[in-house]
């Protein structure tokens, strides 16, 4: 929805706007909020809070010749708004507008803004969720690509069945701001954008955490530190309105504290199934109180399998990298007990975590995993050390990650299968290329930097520990030592070394499934169930950082065609009925006449986001 160029520099009136939205009756649903949640006094907008409050009212700034980019194809429904509003052009203006930012609000509805506090890379900073609020020295506007990546991605969630906030719109604009994409000294004009986000709640772990007293390492406290009875009341609030079974079953209780630890095991719960189900996706998660992934971490679904990979360049020491997912998500809810004492008192809630996180977080995992590899009947004490060298040879190979599970549903069981030697070449084709591996492990410090390094770990330990470069360093030395292994083998040498792992595991994945057949009274029903297993587990379809990279320099040149192109693609991910995993490819093919389900091309191995 484009304003005409008369309206362009000058948005429409607020009578004009207000005569073109729904009823206000039929909008009352916008009106409902935190109720009875802590806001400043004399209904103050503020962008730096020096005071203890739960929410915090905001300013919405105008921006010039809003464009609505793109939305889901089924209206999101919504409590209270009739279906034939949702799509309308007012409804888009309107849903940002309440979402605090850039545009008119309706009178009598005022944007308000969650506080929250977090740890961004182990650091203790504080900020508020509605970008109107600038508490980091910014000016709290997003720019189009980051809204874009953001939209697909959270859609993307969604479809593939990851509980997840939805992207209703994305409008951008032609205001611009300031951005050095890469911190490189490099700034450029970029278009202000907003995706309209929605979920119960925008509560999240970092909400409790302005209660903070002063962190060890920053000197950094909450706003709120000491106010135990706003912690208390925002704490009934979370549990009474989105956990009323929990509400309900401790009503007659004189004391709150076995309350408020049903509470945390059931968080904790919902924290271990989402991050259990991302680790067997590729995609990492920002978890939330109700369990609900914020979002995907926006690189998070990638190719190549590595289980150091980083998904965001940003993250120097690789402290979110996917292996480390269960141990951060284990942090946070150490975070959240810390946050929340003593309405839950530090030892229940750590007894609490020792006894689920490790084995509920395992049985999430591995329960996945069957589905994913076809195991439908009766699980083996076996299956963890089958699964982890699934996913070393897809390590060692350097294999497609999504790619890699949809072939494995049209794997031959017969080991004189005619089919098996076509099977074993289209997996190894899913596998990187040399020349792949080597952009992949190629050096990223210069050789006198790196002699540096290497003199201050040898001759001061002490201080090297000190500026936390162990880790880096660590890792430049694997890739050098990668580099060489490389730079002396052939293709064909490659090839064969990967024919090879995967014939060896394939075996073993036969022999499984074999063991999963036995019993079965019906093996053809078996193994129709088996494969609907699978296509219903291992999607075809994912976004890649280069298919969402190609809709974002579209969208930069005013192009969303792309963009709506991908989201449809991604509302239907898995393989249809009676398609075949690893046959025909989807008719329309990706920006540089690649199919969208093919793995990224070489170059896609140098796109970095931050």
């Amino acid at each position: 929805h484009v304003y005409p160029a008369s309206q362009a520099r000058a948005p429409p009136s607020s009578a004009t706007w207000a005569a073109s939205l729904p009823a206000a009756s039929q909008l009352v649903f916008l009106r409902r909020g935190p109720c009875g949640l802590t806001l400043p006094s004399g209904g103050q907008k503020l962008f730096r809070p020096t005071f203890p409050v739960c929410l915090l009212l905001g300013q919405p700034f105008l921006v010039t010749l809003w464009r609505h980019t793109g939305g889901p194809k089924q209206p999101i429904p919504m409590a209270g708004l009739p279906p034939r509003h949702p799509s309308t052009g007012s409804a888009v203006l309107l849903f940002t507008a309440l979402h605090g930012l850039f545009f008119f609000c309706e009178p009598g509805i005022e944007p308000k803004g969650p506080c929250s506090l977090s740890h961004i890379l182990s650091h203790f900073l504080y900020f508020a969720l509605a970008s109107v609020f600038d508490f980091r020295q910014a000016d709290g506007r997003k720019v189009l690509r980051s809204s874009i990546r953001e939209f697909l991605c959270s859609e993307a969630m969604f479809h593939l069945g990851v509980p997840t906030t939805r992207a209703g719109t994305c409008v951008t604009s032609e205001s611009t701001v300031v951005r050095d994409v890469f911190y490189d000294g490099n700034p450029k004009h970029e278009k202000c954008t907003v995706v309209l986000r929605m979920a119960p709640t925008f509560i999240r772990f970092g909400s409790f955490e302005i209660f903070k007293p002063a962190d060890e390492h920053t000197g950094r406290a909450g706003p709120s530190v000491g106010r135990n009875d706003i912690r208390v009341q925002m704490l009934d609030y979370v549990i009474g309105s989105f956990y009323p079974e929990i509400q309900a079953a401790h009503a007659h209780c004189s004391n709150q504290v076995q309350r408020n630890v049903a509470f945390f095991r059931e968080v904790g719960r919902r924290t271990r199934a989402i991050q259990s189900q991302g680790r067997t996706g590729w995609w990492p998660h920002r978890a939330r109180p109700l369990g609900v992934s914020f979002t995907a971490l926006q690189s998070g679904l990638c190719g190549r399998y590595d289980p150091d990979h980083v998904c965001n360049a940003s993250d120097d020491a690789g402290r979110y990298s996917y292996s480390r997912q269960p141990e951060v998500c284990k942090w946070n809810l150490r975070k959240l007990a810390e946050a929340l004492e003593p309405e839950l008192p530090r030892e229940l809630a750590e007894a609490a975590l020792e006894e689920e996180f490790d084995s509920d977080f395992q049985r999430h995992y591995l329960q996945k995993m069957r589905s994913k590899l076809g195991l439908v009947r009766v699980a083996q004490d076996g299956d963890g050390a089958l699964v982890a060298r699934l996913l070393e040879t897809m390590h060692q190979t350097g294999a497609d990650f999504t790619n890699t599970f949809s072939l494995l549903s049209s794997f031959p069981l017969e080991p004189q299968s005619p089919g098996l030697a076509e099977f074993l070449t289209t997996l190894t084709s899913q596998c990187a290329s040399l020349e792949e591996l080597r952009l992949a492990f190629r050096p990223q410090m210069d050789p006198r930097q790196l002699s540096m390094m290497l003199m201050l770990a040898q001759s001061n330990p002490q201080l090297f520990a000190l500026i936390g470069t162990q880790a880096n360093l660590a890792r430049e030395l694997d890739r050098v030592e990668q580099q060489s292994r490389l730079e002396q083998l052939s293709p064909e040498e490659l090839q064969s070394r990967n024919r090879g792992r995967w014939a060896d595991w394939l075996q073993e994945y036969r022999a499984r499934l074999e063991r999963d057949m036995e019993g079965a009274g019906d093996v053809a029903a078996w193994q129709a169930e088996r494969v609907r297993v699978m296509k219903a587990n291992n999607p075809k379809y994912v976004l890649r950082n280069y298919i969402a990279q190609s809709a974002i320099e579209a969208a930069e040149k005013g192009d969303f065609s792309e963009v709506r192109r991908v989201l449809k693609l991604l509302e239907s991910p898995y393989h249809s009925d009676g398609e075949v995993a690893g046959g025909s490819e989807a008719a329309e093919a990706a920006p540089g006449g690649q199919s969208y389900s093919s793995k990224p091309p070489l170059w896609a191995a140098e796109l970095c986001v931050t």
